[in-house]
C-alpha cells in the first residue's frame, strides 16, 4: 500500500503546486519536450504515416522511458518517490494556467475591450480571433476550458494513477504531439495520423471521467447528462464531444456551431441546443467548474488506486 500512499501524497502536492504557482514562465519541461519533438520531426518528416508513427514512438516512448528510469532510481526512497510524483504532477497538470488565461479574456470582455480579448485568445486556443465577436470569443473560451480540463488535468491524473510517473509523462507527451502534428493540415494529414489516433486512445478515459464529474459538480447534473447523451457523438472529436457537451449542459449554455481555424470554416453540431448563448460571465463559471472537476478527479483516482490494490491483495491472500 506504500506505493498508493506515495502516489496520493505526491499527486496532491503536485496539484497544490499547480494551484498555487501555475506553470513556470521559463524552463517548462513540456516546452523542452516540444522543442525536442520539433527537432525529431525535422529529421524524420516524410509525407507518410509510417514515419509519423516512428515520430510518435521516438518522442512519447523516449519521454516515458526516461520517466521510468527516474522512477527506478528513487524506488527505494519514499521521500524521493513522493517528490518525483509531485514534480511530475506539477509539470504535466496545467489547470491553473488554463483558468488564469480564461479569466483574463473574460475580464477583458466584461470591460468591453474586445481587442485585448482577441489578442489573448490565441494563448488559449487556435480559433481565428478576428472572425469572432464578443459572444463568439466567450464561447470559444468556454469550449477550450472544457476540453483542456480533460487534456491538461483529468487525463493526466488518470494516467498517473494507472502508470505512475511514466503514465503522467507519457500522457502529456502524447497530448503535446497531437497539438503539434495531429491536425489535418496538408503537412500533417498523414505524418500526424499516428499521434492523433494515439491521443484519441489515451484521452478516452479522462474525457469520460471529466464529463461525469462535470455533471456531478455543475449547476445542472440532469442537463449535463442529457446533453452528453444526446449530442456528444455528433462532435468530430471522440473525446472533446462528451466533455464539451457535459460542460454545456452543466452550465446551461449552448456550445458548438460555426467556427474558424486558420482560415478554414467548420460547421460543428450544436451542443445542448436548449441552452442559451454563452456570455462573458459564463467564463468565470466554466473556470470554477474546471477547478472543482480537477479536485474531484484527484479524489477519484486516488480512491480507485486504493480500491483496486485492496481487491488485488485480497484475492492473493485468498
Amino acid at each position: 500500500m506504500s506505493a498508493d500512499r506515495d502516489f496520493a501524497y505526491g499527486a496532491a502536492a503536485g496539484l497544490l503546486g499547480d494551484l498555487l504557482l501555475g506553470d513556470p514562465r521559463r524552463g517548462h519541461p513540456v516546452a523542452a519536450f516540444g522543442r525536442a519533438a520539433g527537432a525529431v520531426e525535422r529529421v524524420l518528416w516524410r509525407d507518410h504515416r509510417g514515419w509519423g508513427a516512428l515520430h510518435a514512438v521516438v518522442c512519447a516512448g523516449g519521454a516515458a522511458g526516461a520517466a521510468a528510469l527516474a522512477t527506478a532510481l528513487v524506488r527505494r526512497s519514499r521521500a524521493g518517490s513522493v517528490a518525483l510524483t509531485a514534480a511530475a504532477t506539477w509539470a504535466v497538470v496545467g489547470g491553473t494556467s488554463l483558468t488564469r488565461e480564461a479569466r483574463a479574456i473574460g475580464g477583458a470582455l466584461q470591460a468591453g475591450d474586445i481587442e485585448v480579448a482577441r489578442e489573448r485568445l490565441p494563448h488559449l486556443c487556435g480559433r481565428d480571433p478576428q472572425a469572432l465577436d464578443a459572444d463568439g470569443i466567450a464561447r470559444a473560451v468556454v469550449e477550450s476550458v472544457a476540453e483542456n480540463t480533460s487534456d491538461a488535468v483529468v487525463g493526466a491524473l488518470v494516467w498517473g494513477a494507472l502508470g505512475g510517473v511514466p503514465g503522467f509523462v507519457g500522457f502529456r507527451a502524447v497530448n503535446t504531439l497531437d497539438a503539434m502534428v495531429g491536425h489535418k493540415s496538408p503537412r500533417y494529414r498523414r505524418y500526424g495520423w499516428a499521434c492523433a489516433r494515439l491521443d484519441d486512445v489515451f484521452g478516452w478515459p479522462g474525457a469520460r471521467l471529466t464529463a461525469g464529474l462535470a455533471a456531478l459538480a455543475g449547476d445542472s447534473p440532469s442537463g449535463a447528462v442529457r446533453a452528453w447523451r444526446a449530442d456528444a457523438d455528433a462532435h468530430p472529436s471522440p473525446n472533446a464531444g462528451p466533455v464539451e457537451a457535459a460542460f454545456a449542459g452543466a452550465l446551461g449554455v449552448r456550445l458548438g456551431g460555426t467556427l474558424s481555424y486558420g482560415g478554414r470554416v467548420e460547421h460543428r453540431p450544436v451542443l445542448n441546443a436548449a441552452g442559451r448563448d454563452v456570455e462573458a460571465g459564463d467564463i468565470e463559471r466554466a473556470a470554477e467548474l474546471s477547478r472543482r472537476v480537477g479536485l474531484l478527479a484527484l479524489g477519484v483516482v486516488v480512491g480507485a488506486r486504493w480500491v483496486l490494490r485492496s481487491a488485488t491483495s485480497g484475492r492473493r491472500k485468498a
